[in-house]
């Protein structure tokens, strides 16, 4: 009876300890197996959190030093916050997903290992070159590309022939663009509405960018020794975005879906139904818009203002950032984890499962990639894009910590011109509004000039 008192009492302590160690943020890193426990939080939802555990059950199954535990930590705007409170403590995971619009915020927290410093130049050297620039500051790769898309356009090319229309060229202008959806909107009676311009901040960027327009000073926040104190919404690339889509409006070829999740729902509804002519967003759709419709899909780049020699994208997406406050056998679990993932086979898989584009510059030439985009050519728009867009601060993206307010800012200017309001004062105020908030941020984060 003792001996089964003891044990008891034993397994009690023990499960206690365990308890108190998880209630404290201490997860154990070692399983009884001696295994090293890498914890992963990650955003992903759908096919790509399927895609994600596939990946990691193959890592895990590939080698018994260590595992890696993904934990869905909701979406981006969820997630971020739980690792800012963490962040700097032993409760933070050793491996975590960010937006990309998040970087600077990363960077602010000191918490992480750049990718320079953890992996091998052989890992970071199979990045392309267009995607690492983003997560490129201070001349050091600080997170590992991950889930990387841009905007295209997507148009209903089956409707465009039927109709004796001329499809849109690869780089459209926004002429081409305006009178292809006027002539799809004319020539169904109005049964097809020929364009729509979702209210979405990354759009706004992104039409802008192409435009060699910095979002932000300092290049883009990204000047040696300097940051951004000042956010570009207020012109005249914005203005002839929106004067593109007030034009469409005026031709009576323009639909307004809002912005948001239900906006984008709602057009690529319309678009598979034949009620919409074409839309822009991102390429990690071009997989699901061609299972899924019933006509031929066309795909080219982001379109161009007239005049204005294409300059190409910053990519969106998010990235994978390590923490540094790990003990070694962790950090060691996780550059190892890194190298698999960012391997040009992984990256193929992630690829065809995902529709996000392969980070490893060796990815497109394997045997699966060649085969899926000569079956359908429309899969490689996207990568196209990327690599033939120009290597400026434009496209290395913007380095403002308060980008979130940036974009929903700009969606707010986006569906106030949409709804009449005059182009030259809702831009302005956009960026005024904008401004204010940076330099608050500035201010209290004791950044002066």
């Amino acid at each position: 009876m003792k001996k089964i008192a003891t044990i008891i009492i034993v397994s009690l302590t023990f499960l206690v300890a365990i308890v108190l160690g998880v209630a404290h943020g201490k997860t154990p890193t070692a399983s009884a197996n001696q295994r090293t426990t890498i914890v992963f939080w990650h955003s992903m939802g759908g096919k790509p959190a399927a895609a994600l555990k596939q990946l990691v059950a193959q890592y895990n199954a590939s080698q018994d030093k260590y595992t890696v535990v993904p934990e869905y930590q909701g979406a981006y705007t969820e997630s971020l916050p739980k690792y800012l409170n963490v962040a700097n403590s032993s409760a933070a995971p050793a491996l975590v997903q960010a937006q990309e619009i998040a970087t600077s915020t990363m960077l602010s927290t000191q918490s992480t290992i750049p990718m320079s410093q953890l992996l091998s130049n052989q890992t970071t050297d199979q990045i392309e070159d267009n995607i690492a620039r983003y997560y490129t500051v201070n001349q050091q790769l600080q997170a590992m590309p991950f889930n990387t898309s841009t905007p295209v356009l997507y148009y209903n090319k089956g409707l465009v022939e039927q109709l004796g229309l001329t499809p849109l060229p690869e780089d459209p202008s926004y002429s081409d663009v305006l009178q292809l959806a006027k002539a799809m909107t004319a020539k169904t009676g109005g049964k097809t509405k020929g364009m729509t311009i979702e209210a979405y901040g990354w759009l706004f960027e992104e039409l802008t960018a192409n435009q060699n327009q910095l979002l932000a000073n300092h290049d883009n926040g990204r000047a040696p020794g300097e940051y951004a104190t000042k956010i570009n919404i207020d012109t005249p690339a914005a203005k002839r975005l929106m004067q593109l889509m007030t034009q469409a409006i005026q031709d009576k070829s323009f639909v307004n879906y809002g912005s948001g999740d239900i906006a984008e729902a709602n057009q690529q509804t319309a678009f598979l139904a034949g009620k919409l002519g074409l839309f822009m967003q991102s390429s990690a759709s071009t997989g699901d818009l061609q299972a899924n419709a019933k006509f031929k899909l066309g795909v080219t780049y982001l379109p161009h203002a007239d005049g204005i020699p294409r300059n190409g994208l910053a990519l969106g997406g998010a990235a994978l950032w390590a923490n540094k406050h790990q003990p070694a056998n962790v950090k060691q679990g996780v550059a190892d984890f890194l190298k698999f993932m960012a391997s040009a086979e992984s990256q193929a898989q992630w690829r065809l499962a995902t529709g996000y584009l392969a980070v490893n510059k060796n990815a497109k030439n394997l045997p699966q990639i060649t085969s899926a985009v000569a079956k359908d050519p429309n899969l490689g728009v996207a990568t196209q894009q990327l690599a033939t867009s120009q290597k400026n601060p434009v496209t290395a993206g913007p380095l403002v910590p308060i980008m979130p307010i940036a974009r929903t800012n700009m969606e707010t200017v986006m569906q106030a011109i949409a709804n009449g309001a005059p182009i030259d004062q809702s831009l302005k105020v956009a960026q005024d509004t904008t401004n204010q908030a940076l330099a608050a941020y500035n201010a209290a984060n004791h950044l002066k000039k």
